[in-house]
């Protein structure tokens, strides 16, 4: 009798925190879809904001160089390493600029992107919004009759849109540079047959889908930090949490919405 019991309160709690994390997940999709809306409503005011937006810029893009750059030449890298080789067995090592340049603009180059900002940028702004709230100062800025989301998490939203595209070129570039290296000096690929293919394999679709990834993931990143933030609570322990959900959430919401945007341009 006692086993049963201990069974059934075990299965109760199981549900009871199955339909807890269902309710929170429903009511954070909520306020992050509600502060989106907000958002593009306060971006009217965003040239009131070019300073923080230019910060925002400053922080998404120029901190983030060094790693940027060294994720960049190393994805190319290994990417010009692992098809050169299976290539090289059919004589068509030369290809393997064609290849770099269409796998880093329609997906890699803007998802290699999208992951160092989550890391760098968008737990930053989860970290950064949570202190806020949980020492008050939001409130402090409603008690001001400022809002918070024109204030605080339309800049972030706006810089980040702008900067991941950029970032996600940048990425590319140097991945072709990188790719360049290797099949020079270890597939003895010209760099004039290389960047060669590398011109042919550039197409103007790949390039527009790529960007708009870029964008859209901009948004995400920035939406969903910005968004954990603000509902965060219980002091640091709560800001952890937040600063947490917010990369899952995020590195989630990149994988699903990418895979939209290629099958509805390639599907």
């Amino acid at each position: 009798m006692k086993m049963k019991n201990e069974l059934r309160a075990r299965i109760l709690g199981l549900f009871d925190f199955i339909g807890r994390e269902i309710l929170d997940f429903f009511e954070q999709t909520g306020f992050t879809i509600l502060l989106l809306f907000q958002t593009i409503f306060y971006t009217k005011h965003v040239l009131r904001k070019w300073q923080e937006v230019v910060k925002q810029m400053y922080i998404a893009g120029v901190k983030t160089l060094l790693v940027c750059s060294l994720v960049g030449v190393f994805t190319g890298m290994i990417l010009a390493l692992q098809t050169g080789v299976e290539m090289s067995e059919y004589g068509q090592q030369a290809q393997v600029g064609h290849l770099i340049i269409a796998s880093m603009t329609r997906e890699m180059g803007p998802f290699m992107s999208a992951i160092i900002l989550i890391a760098s940028v968008g737990s930053a702004m989860a970290a950064e919004l949570g202190t806020m709230k949980v020492s008050d100062e939001i409130d402090a800025l409603e008690m001001m009759s400022i809002s918070p989301v024109s204030f605080l998490v339309m800049p972030r939203v706006v810089a980040l849109s702008i900067m991941l595209p950029i970032v996600s070129v940048y990425i590319i570039t140097l991945a072709s540079i990188g790719g360049g290296v290797v099949a020079n000096s270890l597939l003895h690929v010209s760099y004039n047959v290389y960047f060669k293919h590398l011109l042919k394999g550039i197409h103007f679709k790949a390039m527009y889908v790529g960007l708009l990834k870029a964008y859209v993931f901009g948004i995400i990143i920035s939406i969903i930090g910005c968004a954990r933030g603000l509902k965060a609570e219980s002091g640091e322990l709560g800001v952890g949490h937040a600063t947490r959900s917010a990369v899952v959430a995020s590195f989630l919401m990149v994988l699903i919405i990418g895979y939209i945007i290629t099958a509805f341009f390639y599907g």
